[in-house]
Formats: structure tokens, sequence, C-alpha cells
């Protein structure tokens, strides 16, 4: 309450000190305002210019002679183009598919199809400025729209991808554009399933094998030792073995049993797979490296926030490419097509096949992108 009361007197003290002046901003009778910082005004036709106050005293005459509207801006859209370039504009609005107007700045997502929609419903663009009766676009979208559409951003490429986004340990490049073969190896939480793929993206092998010792009772060495040496010595050789990397959390205490028996699957293929005793001769590449998982499901579109939806939907699709088109993605042979081809439906499994094949497919993808 007293604090009330004192705001309350103050502001009566405050107003008696500028009565009997006029004016916007006025100055107090028996003191002075302290020296300001340049300030801006800002004009609220067009939002553009700007007009510079150094302080009270000069305001009032600033305002007067700054009151009047922007003119030239008040004009109609179509005076500030010429004839030509009104007709540029015009001819991608009134033709151009959502999927083509979403390549010009602030058109993408719904003002795009707002703009669809509006010129169904009420035939083609007459006029620049009919374009803002289109919802979402006002005066100064439809003017940043229409300078995007008669000079277009050229899109610049992107530089090359770093292998170590998805590739541990570092290898060198050329290391892994030489390699004539390479497995690609999932591990799930009771199977271990390998694709053998060449640099020609022919599927040489592509098969997996049940471990009936993984996550039971408790995570025995030698029962898991048993299980992975059986799966080792099924494996076809290659001049790289790619091993997925999980995404899972360490933070994430519901899934660390989980975590662990991958963990501790992984860490024994290295083992078993990476020579022991390798030539003394330098600049040998480690012949298993990690692929992230989370690589591989941004490569194919499988990534939903942080969480890798199923691959099995992409499966189907690259095995029947490789019978329909001339040049596919990957090429699947026949006797492993018929093998196959009722595996990836719901409910049958078959993930960790599913992996396996993407994971070889975005290796090399992912290595000619960088490598371009």
């Amino acid at each position: 309450m007293m604090w009330f009361a004192g705001r309350f007197l103050s502001s009566v003290v405050y107003r008696s000190q500028y009565s009997g002046q006029t004016g916007l901003f006025l100055r107090p009778q028996h003191c002075s305002l302290p020296e300001l910082e340049l300030r801006y005004l800002q004009c609220t036709c067009c939002w553009r210019s700007r007009v510079p106050v150094a302080g009270f005293e000069t305001l009032d005459a600033v305002l007067t002679s700054t009151s009047a509207p922007c003119k030239e801006d008040n004009r109609p859209l179509d005076e500030f183009y010429t004839s030509a370039q009104r007709d540029v504009i015009l001819q991608l609005l009134n033709n151009a598919a959502p999927s083509e107007l979403a390549g010009v700045k602030l058109l993408r997502g719904r003002k795009s199809l707002n703009i669809v929609e509006y010129r169904t419903k009420n035939g083609p663009f007459k006029t620049l400025e009919s374009v803002v009766n289109v919802p979402l676009l006002k005066h100064k979208s439809a003017v940043t729209v229409f300078n995007s559409i008669l000079n277009p951003v050229k899109m610049v490429k992107k530089g090359r991808i770093q292998l170590a986004k998805f590739i541990r340990p570092e290898v060198d490049r050329s290391w892994l554009e030489d390699a004539s073969s390479i497995v690609s190896l999932v591990c799930g939480t009771n199977k271990i399933a390998w694709t053998h793929v060449n640099r020609g993206m022919t599927v040489l092998d592509w098969q997996q094998l049940e471990c009936p010792n993984f996550l039971k009772g408790t995570y025995m060495a030698s029962a898991y030792l048993s299980d992975v040496s059986t799966v080792v010595s099924h494996l076809p050789s290659a001049d790289f073995y790619i091993i997925e990397k999980s995404s899972i959390s360490v933070q994430n205490t519901t899934l660390f049993p989980v975590m662990a028996h991958l963990r501790t699957v992984e860490a024994m293929l290295f083992a078993m797979l990476e020579p022991r005793n390798p030539p003394p001769k330098a600049n040998i590449p480690p012949r298993v490296l990690n692929m992230m998982r989370s690589a591989v499901g941004r490569h194919f579109g499988l990534m939903v926030g942080e969480s890798r939806t199923s691959g099995a939907q992409t499966v189907r699709k690259l095995m029947t490419e490789s019978v329909t088109q001339k040049i596919p993605r990957i090429n699947v042979p026949p006797d492993l097509l018929v093998k196959y081809r009722n595996s990836f439906k719901i409910g049958r499994g078959g993930e960790e096949l599913c992996d396996a094949l993407l994971q070889a497919v975005a290796f090399y993808e992912l290595l000619s992108e960088s490598s371009s």
C-alpha cells in the first residue's frame, strides 16, 4: 500500500512539471532531462525508412515534417515493375505447381497451397496487386516473393559430406573407394544379420543367424562368445566389415540392458574380425568400422525426431526396383528375391535383415556423395 501511494504521488508531481506545455514530448519546467542516445523513428507505411531523432527538443518538428504518408509506397504493386517483369511473375504464379512454387522464397509450405487454391477459385491473377488477397501473403511478403521470382537465388551446392559423420573410426576416403566389397552387419536382440554387397551395388549374400544365448540368464560371456563366433564363421570375406552403431542413449535407463547387450556384441565382432597381428606397414586402414544407425535412417527418411522407424517398406521398394528398373539402386539376385519376397511384412519380423541391406546401400551412396 505504501508503495502504491508513493508511485501515485510521484506521478502527480511529474505531471505538474509539464503543466501548460503542448506537444507530443514535453520538457520539465524546473529541470532538464538527461541527454539521450540516438534513436530512430520507423515509417509505419513502408516500414523501411528510418528517421534519426537526436532528442526530445527536435522530435515534434521531425514528426510534423514526416507525418505525411509515403506517397511512393501507396502506389499499386504493378507500378513498381515493368511490363516484362509483371508478365514473368504472373506467368509463374498462374501456372506453377505447388512443388515449383515451394522453390520461391517465402512460398514453402502453406503459402504455395494458398496460391493454387486462390487461383483455382478466383481464376488466374491479372495484376500483382491481387496477389495480396491470398491468405498469408500481404504487401511486404508479396514484394519479397516477386523479387525472388525475378532474381532466383542459385542453390549453392553443399560441401562434401564428412565421412566422420557416419563412419567411425575415420578412414581415408581412398581406401573405402578402392574396396571391392563390404559386409554390412546389424545386431538384434536375438539374431545377427548381414549383407555382402560389392562395388557394383549387387547383393552377393544376405542372411541372418539366430543367437539363442542373447539376453538370456546372466549374460554369460562364454555363451555370447559361442553365438558371435558361429556368426563370424559364416561371414564371407570382404575388404571392410561395417557394424551398425546403435543410437540408444546412455541416459535411457529403461533400455540400458539392450544397450549393454549391443555394445557387448559389437566389441566381440570388432575383436574377432580385426586381424590380431596386422602386417607392420604404414597406412593400413582398420578392417572393421562403425556406421551410425541414425545416419542410415536420415539417408532413407526413416527418422521421426530422434527415433528411427521400420525400413521394411523401403526394402520392399528396393527389391521391386531391382526387377522393374533398368538401373536400380541395388541389384538383388532372383534367388534372394524369391527367398525374401514375403519376409518384410508387418508382424513377420526381419528388421535386422532390412537394416543390414539399407546400411550397405547407404554406405555406398553416402560415400559417393562425399566424393562428388
